[in-house]
């Protein structure tokens, strides 16, 4: 039987885990969607945002910042009636300014690719053995707090070490786990 991480437990996510969690992703249009969707996932469980997934996508026209960052009131009015994603107005309003924020840090760096992976030095981490799973690291907290001071929102220590994880910043995978090696 193949050993995964405890919490791959139903096809969507058993999917997610085998095939992106912990892959490292330097992709900026793939770093923002990931960006968008652990910000809408604050209080909810992954397992509702994967099922969202592809809505997200539709109605947040492919992950594309320039786009997003240029939503108005009306177009914001209209993701808050679609009901395929998250209806928080905080939610919405954060993706508008955090692809705007976005946006700024790659006239900055580059690509955001080149900004978020200098905080593990351009080389996923890797948990070690033993070690448990946390929710939070010195890493994701100097992550959150510069993130905030580049005027992004929804990006607290937690949800961007569940960034980090999304997109192989770290590997998190049990050591028992198949992925692990593999990511």
């Amino acid at each position: 039987m193949t050993k995964r991480c405890f919490w791959a437990t139903t096809p969507l996510s058993i999917a997610y885990h085998d095939k992106e969690w912990g892959v490292p992703v330097h992709d900026d249009t793939r770093l923002f969607e990931f960006l968008i969707l652990e910000g809408a996932q604050a209080g909810l469980s992954w397992e509702t945002i994967l099922r969202k997934r592809d809505n997200y996508h539709a109605a947040f026209d492919g992950f594309n910042a320039a786009k997003v960052a240029k939503y108005d009131e009306r177009k914001i009015a209209a993701l808050m009636n679609d009901a395929g994603i998250i209806r928080n107005r905080l939610k919405i309003n954060a993706a508008v300014t955090n692809a705007k924020a976005f946006l700024d840090v790659k006239k900055e760096f580059g690509s955001f690719d080149a900004y978020v992976w200098q905080f593990v030095d351009g080389k996923p981490l890797r948990r070690k053995r033993g070690q448990p799973m946390v929710a939070t690291t010195p890493i994701s907290d100097a992550l959150s707090k510069d993130l905030l001071k580049r005027g992004f929102k929804f990006v607290g220590s937690t949800i961007c070490y569940s960034f980090m994880q999304a997109v192989g910043l770290v590997n998190d995978h049990d050591t028992t786990c198949f992925r692990y090696r593999e990511v």
